[in-house]
């Protein structure tokens, strides 16, 4: 089955890194939050976020800055499609990043 990670393998695992491992692994597409719903760069097409699969959740938490303040989702669309969206949550999160983080994670219930 599908394994949900919240916290990365490697404690000192940075953004970067993290998102460098994922899109090794096939997660290569990038989505962005655009109007509720997720824009697939590649493409243009945009996705239903409650229809995605997460197959993983790395967070990052800003310890010396808030701003630092990531999650990076590794997500199935189906079809062979697979992406990374990062948002960012907290005071930066945008209403765009919070409507999308919520469909993603009311779905995975």
């Amino acid at each position: 089955g599908t394994v949900l990670k919240m916290t990365p393998d490697d404690p000192m695992e940075t953004l970067s890194q993290a998102t460098t491992r994922l899109t090794r692994a096939g997660y290569d597409e990038n989505y962005t939050a655009r109007n509720g719903r997720l824009a697939c760069g590649s493409g243009g097409t945009s996705r239903d976020p409650a229809k995605m699969a997460i197959d993983e959740i790395v967070r990052f938490e800003g310890e010396s800055d808030p701003g630092d303040e990531a999650i990076v989702y590794a997500l199935d669309a189906g079809h062979g499609h697979r992406g990374l969206y990062v948002a960012a949550y907290g005071p930066t999160a945008t209403a765009d990043d919070i409507a999308v983080a919520a469909a993603l994670l009311d779905r995975s219930g």
